[in-house]
């Protein structure tokens, strides 16, 4: 059983922040507060959505992106963080799993998610 104050501090916390619907599968550009020294900056980081888990505040998405020399970069970012200014859905992805851990097998081609498309 969880502490009242502390469920009410994380409804508090999910309902000031507006995040969008998004999936596994999905490309989404992160908008990322960088803090270099006394300035701050925002970095975008783009990829694939290859993983969803946890609930409440705790929960973290892991986005996939294919950097320089074709070196794969995945970065893990907590949902509800104050470093994140803003998530973007760029195109929806068709997929059949949850967790798409088998993406960092693939290369090139192969590595493709099909778009979803709505009728």
């Amino acid at each position: 059983m969880r502490n009242k104050y502390i469920e009410s501090f994380e409804r508090a916390q999910i309902e000031a922040k507006d995040v969008p619907e998004f999936r596994a599968g999905d490309t989404v550009r992160v908008a990322v507060r960088i803090k270099e020294g006394n300035k701050e900056r925002v970095q975008n980081f783009e990829g694939v959505c290859i993983a969803i888990r946890g609930e409440g505040t705790g929960r973290t998405f892991t986005v996939r992106k294919i950097g320089a020399n074709n070196i794969g970069v995945e970065r893990i970012f907590p949902l509800y963080s104050d470093s994140i200014e803003g998530i973007e859905v760029v195109r929806r992805g068709r997929v059949r799993r949850a967790k798409l851990f088998y993406l960092r097998n693939l290369r090139g081609k192969a590595a493709r998610i099909k778009e979803l498309r709505n009728k």
